[in-house]
């Protein structure tokens, strides 16, 4: 079973690519525009279009960056999942290309962060990716990032992050935030990945999406193979993309309730349910 089958994305899949009016927007870090199987009409810088280029496509900011936007946009019949084509994506690079890091777990300050998000609703963004960690935390960056988060809330901008691979059980200031979709990490059979961090906010409004030997975009041209929850949180991002593709008149609130309907009521838990995107198309066509 491939990882779009173990979420029911591919019966979504079919339906739609996407669409143009549906903006997805990557915090991340900046992409190998020049990829052949990136869908390149479709993407564009959330400042200036030059924001959007890798200068160094051995960076583990550009590997990442690429990486996730093959995940959501790269072209259909690529080695990538390719979910969403055809909606709009924004990419607001905040990982630098000159720093060294580790591609599957990448990190920017809270402050950074609240700045990347706000530039992403000014931009027109209807869902934004959180691929990343933070980082320098303090009571003043967590105040200002609250605020970003409380603001994309207001404009109805869904909000999904990865909820981390520290294989800890608790959250942060944003996978505590109640319009957050916190995304953990799963293998194949969609079992939790040990690496994976869950939590009470995450079980309570979270989803499990493929973490686990997931393939898209290479920044050097060759497909990469990579793991972990900033690998998942697009699987769910692409699902409210496609989703809000083919509902294009609901809400941010209709489309996030959607999504959080699938949780099992009556219990507390650390982990949340796996995302099954086909049910939640249904249950969103059903107003």
């Amino acid at each position: 079973m491939t990882a779009l089958d173990l979420v029911k994305l591919r019966e979504l899949m079919k339906l739609t690519s996407g669409r143009s009016e549906i903006a997805v927007a990557m915090v991340d870090g900046p992409i190998a525009v020049g990829h052949t199987d990136l869908a390149l009409t479709s993407i564009r810088g959330v400042a200036r279009d030059t924001l959007a280029q890798c200068t160094q496509t051995n960076s583990s900011a550009c590997v990442h960056g690429t990486f996730v936007a093959g995940i959501l946009s790269a072209q259909r019949g690529s080695d990538a999942p390719a979910i969403c084509p055809d909606c709009t994506l924004l990419v607001n690079p905040v990982f630098s290309e000159s720093t060294a890091g580790d591609p599957v777990s990448p990190s920017a300050t809270p402050e950074a962060l609240a700045t990347a998000i706000l530039e992403c609703i000014e931009a027109g963004a209807r869902v934004v990716n959180l691929s990343l960690a933070v980082t320098r935390s303090s009571p003043k960056g967590e105040r200002v990032l609250k605020l970003a988060l409380d603001h994309a809330a207001r404009q109805g901008v869904i909000v999904v992050a990865a909820a981390g691979n520290q294989g800890t059980v608790g959250g942060t200031v944003i996978t505590n935030h109640p319009w957050v979709i916190a995304v953990a990490g799963c293998d194949a059979e969609g079992k939790p990945l040990n690496g994976s961090n869950l939590g009470h906010s995450i079980g309570l409004r979270g989803l499990r999406a493929p973490g686990q030997g997931v393939t898209s975009l290479g920044a050097a041209g060759r497909p990469l193979t990579l793991g972990g929850t900033s690998v998942a949180a697009p699987f769910v991002t692409g699902a409210v993309a496609l989703v809000w593709s083919q509902i294009p008149d609901a809400t941010g609130a209709q489309i996030r309730l959607a999504f959080q309907h699938g949780h099992p009521r009556g219990r507390a838990s650390a982990t949340p349910p796996l995302l099954d995107a086909w049910a939640v198309y249904q249950r969103a066509t059903v107003r």
